[in-house]
């Protein structure tokens, strides 16, 4: 019985130390998602507004005329960035995420189109490293607080890539597989093509419901200045796509760690009354074995 109670002891210290572990990372995690929420929120005009210019300029006799906007005939090869975290504790974000970058490179395979992988978070690079999976190129150290320096390279390498015939080692098409924060319980394994670009042109000017658009003039040349908006575009939604991916991070290693703990308070709990039983059944036995002992002492004639 003594064994009992020591493992039974044994097993409440390891799992009182690993709540402490679980509370503090849902501490820290609730600590950083407000500001996550706000550098969220504070990227959404900047998207928002850049998206309007870009369909001002599209809309203004370019007719959707831009490399980044094209569709490309050879689509043989197709660019996925895969947006996960550095850290673990955080459920099924990262596995969900990798599970989505499969599920869409087996449907590019379906088709004959080879994927060709960037990578965005140490847990991705390390799957697909145990894997002994190729990979283009891989950002880790970023994903908690990412910065927009990041977001620049990262748009700068797929636009390199987009850029390039497929032929020499280019792709025709660049998804983005990342999670989208949409509340602090819920964040959802998102796909986005953005390259080429999608720009919804304006209406006509003889439609009834919208206004004319005004004049513009665009210097040095709406060509010009299309070319420099829609690689910043490309960053632009890049940035937004990693902010929402380290906010969802966060929620998620909060919703995560909320439940360890509370696993563990129930498991504490279940494993304090069974210390109680086993040290009840322990002392029973030993005032059992004094009485027997104190009997035998009071009646030696007994002993035989």
């Amino acid at each position: 019985m003594g064994a009992e109670l020591r493992a039974i002891r044994a097993r409440i210290r390891s799992v009182t130390s690993t709540s402490k572990i679980t509370r503090a990372q849902e501490l820290i995690a609730s600590s950083r998602i407000p500001e996550a929420r706000r550098r969220l929120e504070a990227a959404r005009p900047y998207a928002k507004e850049i998206t309007g210019v870009a369909s001002i300029l599209v809309s203004h006799g370019l007719h959707m005329n831009h490399a980044l906007l094209n569709r490309r005939p050879d689509t043989s090869r197709v660019a996925v960035l895969v947006l996960t975290s550095d850290r673990g504790f955080c459920g099924a974000f990262n596995g969900n995420a990798l599970r989505q970058g499969d599920a869409l490179a087996a449907y590019l395979r379906e088709r004959d189109r080879e994927p060709v992988f960037y990578l965005y978070g140490r847990r991705a690079a390390d799957f697909y490293r145990f894997r002994r999976r190729s990979t283009e190129r891989e950002w880790t150290g970023l994903s908690a607080r990412p910065t927009y320096e990041a977001a620049a390279e990262i748009g700068q390498t797929l636009v390199e890539a987009f850029d390039r015939p497929t032929r020499e080692g280019g792709v025709g098409e660049v998804h983005v597989v990342f999670t989208e924060f949409v509340s602090m319980l819920t964040q959802r394994t998102r796909v986005h093509r953005i390259l080429p670009i999608e720009v919804e042109e304006r209406e006509a000017e003889g439609d009834e419901d919208l206004p004319p658009p005004p004049p513009y003039t665009f210097e040095p040349s709406a060509a010009v200045v299309l070319d420099l908006l829609l690689r910043q575009y490309v960053r632009a939604r890049i940035w937004r796509m990693l902010l929402e991916s380290s906010a969802a991070e966060h929620a998620a290693r909060r919703q995560a760690m909320t439940s360890a703990t509370d696993n563990a308070r129930e498991i504490l709990a279940l494993l304090t009354r069974r210390a109680n039983s086993a040290r009840q059944a322990e002392i029973t036995t030993e005032l059992t074995e004094i009485t027997g002992g104190a009997e035998a002492l009071a009646h030696p004639e007994g002993i035989r």
